[in-house]
């Protein structure tokens, strides 16, 4: 009863962070997963299943705010799906001892991305309203899917940063886009791994408590979107990515350093650079919108001085 308590702990958690910034339901759910002993594969069929329900609630309820461009969803969401259905099927092909610390490395590697890029870069505007062409969403779609049913996660990780990055779409667009069109991700992937694995190793009652955390943040998340700084959520969110994936890697029959002090050294130093990270983040933010209030604030000014 308790791991289904913090499962559902973690699945609302997980959810109003996905739901706010566009990404990291499956990472952060497929990161407890393997931490907790699941294995790569039955781990990303579990978070995969339960994001069908929770990606279907999230994308209604940021329908319903006005969050989703849908020629977006269909061109990006399409080809994530056969990505994802392509990677279900090479993650349940490779051995379990193979699969865990190969999944970290990318749990790892989309953390750190996210880290750095909410903490050094803002989000750009100077495009928005710019067409986002089928050449571009096409294969930033395929490669997501992929990722993400190999990772576990990383539809979000991949695809909203992409997009906030082309300045083309506003961001509570791009979020509301990138999380409506994962339910086409997540149903390809879960196909792939029950043709694969069939229920070998899935749990339905942890499938279950996933989604139940999932479906009560959902409409919660679709709100706090247009109210969250992603700067700082993606901050944050990478720092708790990067650090656990890192124990894991660490504690891997790759390094060999569980209990070591030089674990206890690598993670201490992660977490005062995470620290520091959202720290920064914050501040930068804070920069950004006394910026604006100043910039709003003289062209009223100054309209009155030609006057």
């Amino acid at each position: 009863m308790r791991t289904l308590v913090l499962l559902a702990l973690v699945g609302l958690g997980a959810q109003l962070v996905d739901g706010a910034l566009g990404m990291a339901y499956g990472v952060t759910s497929a990161t407890l997963l393997l931490a907790i002993g699941t294995n790569p594969a039955a781990a990303s069929a579990t978070v995969h299943l339960a994001e069908i329900g929770t990606t279907l609630a999230s994308g209604l309820s940021h329908w319903r705010f006005g969050n989703v461009d849908w020629k977006v969803v269909v061109r990006v969401g399409v080809p994530g799906a056969v990505g994802a259905f392509a990677g279900a099927t090479v993650l349940s092909r490779l051995s379990t001892d193979a699969a865990k610390p190969v999944m970290s490395l990318i749990l790892l590697a989309l953390g750190v991305y996210l880290l750095v890029r909410f903490t050094v870069r803002g989000l750009r505007t100077d495009r928005l309203g710019q067409p986002l062409r089928t050449r571009f969403l096409g294969p930033l779609g395929l490669v997501a899917g992929f990722v993400d049913a190999t990772g576990g996660g990383g539809w979000g990780p991949v695809g909203t940063p992409a997009l906030l990055a082309s300045g083309r779409l506003e961001p509570r667009k791009v979020i509301g886009s990138i999380d409506t069109s994962e339910f086409l991700v997540a149903l390809a992937a879960s196909l792939g791994f029950l043709f694969s694995l069939g229920s070998q190793g899935i749990d339905a009652t942890w499938v279950l408590a996933l989604l139940l955390g999932g479906l009560v943040a959902a409409p919660v998340a679709a709100w706090l979107v247009r109210h969250v700084p992603p700067r700082v959520l993606g901050s944050a969110v990478g720092g708790v990515i990067v650090l656990t994936n890192t124990r894991t890697l660490l504690r891997s029959d790759w390094l060999g350093q569980a209990g070591t002090a030089t674990e206890g050294l690598v993670l201490g130093v992660i977490a005062v650079i995470w620290a520091a990270a959202v720290a920064w983040s914050a501040r930068a933010y804070r920069a950004e919108q006394t910026l604006a209030a100043e910039t709003a604030a003289a062209v009223p000014a100054a309209s009155g001085s030609r006057a």
